[in-house]
């Protein structure tokens, strides 16, 4: 887990540059981890959610799924991201919806 604090610290105050590199180790990542980077990633709460609604959009795999889960994670704040995007990419709306209603916890 120290390995992922670690990179986090490394990108130092640009948060994309933060979020990719956290990303790009989950492929290869354990399952435990994978959480630590969930964790580290929801941590940064709402300033993270358009770069992961766009992962959730993008993404395959455990990355789809961490972005999708740590949007669920942070809330409330990850709602207005989903729709904004939602509204621009009709493709994107079912996902979004789903996101939300797990947000919601309907």
């Amino acid at each position: 887990m120290q390995a992922v604090l670690t990179n986090a610290n490394i990108a130092g105050n640009n948060l994309t540059q933060t979020l990719e590199r956290l990303f790009s180790d989950i492929d290869t990542a354990d399952n435990m981890t994978k959480n630590a980077i969930e964790n580290d990633i929801v941590r940064f709460g709402a300033e993270a959610a358009d770069f992961l609604v766009d992962k959730v959009r993008t993404a395959k795999g455990p990355q789809r799924g961490v972005a999708a889960m740590s949007l669920i994670r942070i809330g409330e704040d990850s709602i207005e991201p989903l729709k904004e995007k939602a509204v621009q990419d009709k493709e994107f709306q079912w996902i979004a919806n789903y996101l939300i209603r797990e947000i919601a916890g309907r």
